[in-house]
């Protein structure tokens, strides 16, 4: 064996060394980039759920709330308003029972009535950075109609 071909040889193995596991590094870095972006749709989904669930608990306690009518004004013919105690109460019952935390509030003379639900989203992925809830909010408003175009 020449001085020429042990050189080649252990240029050839020295080569080798310096690309092995170059593509584990490669798969390791896309493997973190695909997780990544996983992550984001899982969690991005849960969160837009989230608070989708919390605008429709919104409407529905404001429905709720709309059909609270004050019976007294409403029968000597008065006005046809909703009593905003039983309203407010109705319609935080609904969000009690359904496990979230909101404010109502009635306003235009008691034919509108608002409400804001406040509720969370628990992450799957983003807590392995610290993010273990998404804050959510839905609103909806609900008013009383009298007359037909009224």
């Amino acid at each position: 064996m020449t001085l020429i071909s042990v050189l080649k040889n252990r240029a050839t193995a020295a080569k080798e060394r310096r690309e092995h596991g170059s593509m584990s590094l490669f798969f390791a870095v896309t493997t973190v980039g695909l997780l990544l972006v996983m992550g984001l749709l899982v969690d991005g989904g849960g969160a837009l759920n989230a608070s989708n669930r919390a605008t429709s608990l919104a409407q529905e306690a404001a429905r709720t709330a709309g059909q609270q009518i004050d019976p007294a004004q409403a029968i000597e013919g008065k006005a046809i308003t909703i009593d905003p105690e039983a309203a407010q109460g109705a319609a935080q019952d609904y969000l009690a029972a359904a496990g979230v935390d909101g404010d109502v509030q009635i306003t235009d003379a008691g034919r509108t009535m608002t409400v804001t639900v406040h509720d969370t989203y628990n992450t799957t992925f983003a807590q392995l950075i610290g993010q273990g809830t998404i804050n959510v909010t839905g609103h909806a408003s609900a008013h009383l109609q009298t007359q037909a175009g009224g």
